[in-house]
């Protein structure tokens, strides 16, 4: 059987009952991440803009858009929450998509859960879904070109892939859903976001809107093409849906407190251990050296200005989690950006490209267990002692290690403490521990719009 009909089958008839314990676990894991980055990602402009564009252009009360009081259409709510969700980049990754699925997942299965009444566990089904498609598409989709598309251009597919196994879609009304988003997926040449940050990043928002309309349009019977899943040369990806789970070892997650470019993980990490175990007294620092590869080197060393140069950037959050101990909201919105101490640290800090590490990061793109995705940082004092981190990996692993129930809540807690009130983040916890208990998503929801909103530290 042809890929894209075992994938139709799959977004069609799969049920949160027939998937694995490993399988729901990593749902309810994927969850938590994923609101509580949406959450603190309402500190950001493009939020508000994103919030203001969606009510004014998809009026409506379908569905929720978290902590701003509003309501709009389903496309509307799922566009500004998606505006959020990736809006201080410390949201998942997806192995071989080489993106952040769930900033676009979750806001699509949020919307249209929402608005047609759905369990918790439907939802939570739903985003089983979004990233079992995304892990296959994305991979055929960096395959079949040769510059690297930010997340949302494959994620439009994903997103479909969710509505339509929300919306009931029948398996030929799935594989035109998936077909139309595909032929109106954005053309999102992420490198160039890197080179010039700008609030369109990974097109994140512009996937949930199209996956949306995709399935609402094949649901009344508009065609679209077939999709790549159908082309023989990818048929070997696609095969195995809905017995091979790739999320559960292919879903990563930054760790609390770094919100930022994955790309700069490694060296800030490396500059971290370097100065806590060797107590370096920060005035003491000549210059800090980060060796890594390619796409840590294009995210540069430019002091930034607004809230998207911060993420994209590796001088500026390894200087912040050496002033601050932590890159949050705190150190990434713009009301942070003049901070001396951090611009001073930052401006000592240069990054390079080496054929080593660049070697490395390509062997670890591909699933090599050789590979590394990972940098070298070099501390030098301005009494000409030099100290050397050697091999230092990002927090971004495959499959991931460390995360237990405990430690998500506990990044949970961290990013929600910057908006809701003690009170309202603790019941949201509670109610996520249960999640697929839930008779309706308008519970969380509810939750959430009764919160008392806290301004950013």
């Amino acid at each position: 059987m042809n890929s894209i009909d075992l994938t139709a089958r799959f977004v069609s008839t799969i049920t949160w009952d027939k998937l694995p314990e490993s399988v729901q676990r990593k749902a309810w894991m994927c969850l938590v991440d994923n609101l509580g980055a949406t959450l603190a990602g309402t500190l950001t402009r493009v939020s508000q803009i994103g919030t203001d564009y969606a009510t004014q252009t998809w009026s409506g009360d379908e569905a929720t858009i978290l902590l701003r009081e509003k309501k709009s259409s389903t496309i509307g709510a799922a566009f500004a929450n998606a505006c959020a969700s990736n809006g201080i980049d410390v949201d998942d990754s997806a192995r071989y998509a080489y993106g952040h699925a769930g900033a676009q997942i979750f806001p699509t299965a949020l919307a249209i859960a929402e608005a047609r009444n759905l369990s918790g566990a439907q939802m939570l089904c739903g985003m089983v879904v979004g990233y079992e498609v995304a892990h296959r598409v994305g991979r055929c989709w960096h395959a079949s070109r040769s510059v690297y598309q930010a997340c949302g251009s494959w994620g439009s597919v994903a997103c479909a892939a969710v509505a339509a196994h929300l919306m009931g879609l029948n398996e030929t009304q799935v594989k035109h859903a998936l077909g139309i988003a595909e032929y109106h997926a954005a053309n999102l040449p992420m490198m160039r976001d890197v080179d010039d940050p700008g609030m369109v990043k990974h097109g994140i928002e512009w996937a949930a809107m199209s996956g949306i309309s995709a399935a609402e349009l094949a649901a009344r019977g508009f065609t679209g093409i077939p999709s790549i899943l159908s082309l023989q040369e990818y048929q070997e990806w696609g095969q195995d849906i809905g017995q091979n789970y790739l999320m559960v070892n292919g879903v990563a997650w930054k760790s609390a407190r770094y919100a930022c470019c994955g790309w700069a993980h490694g060296g800030v990490e490396g500059a971290r251990r370097l100065v806590e175990e060797n107590k370096i007294a920060l005035d003491d620092i000549e210059k800090i050296r980060v060796e890594s590869n390619s796409g840590a080197a294009r995210l540069g060393t430019r002091l930034p200005s607004t809230t998207e140069e911060a993420q994209f950037n590796q001088a500026w959050p390894l200087a912040a989690m050496l002033v601050d101990g932590e890159i949050g909201p705190n150190q990434m919105l713009e009301h942070r950006l003049s901070d001396s101490k951090i611009r001073e640290l930052a401006q000592k800090v240069e990054v390079l490209e080496t054929e080593e590490m660049e070697r490395l990061c390509q062997l670890f793109e591909q699933g090599d267990p050789a590979g590394r995705f990972a940098s070298v940082v070099t501390i030098t004092l301005k009494n000409g002692r030099a100290y050397n981190s050697g091999m230092v990996d990002g927090g971004l692993r495959f499959p991931p290690s460390g995360w237990d129930e405990e430690r998500m809540a506990d990044k949970f807690r961290w990013l929600a403490n910057y908006v809701l009130d003690l009170q309202t983040a603790e019941e949201t916890l509670g109610m996520l521990f249960h999640f697929e208990t839930l008779s309706s998503v308008r519970q969380l929801t509810g939750l959430l719009e009764s919160n008392r909103r806290k301004e950013a530290q």
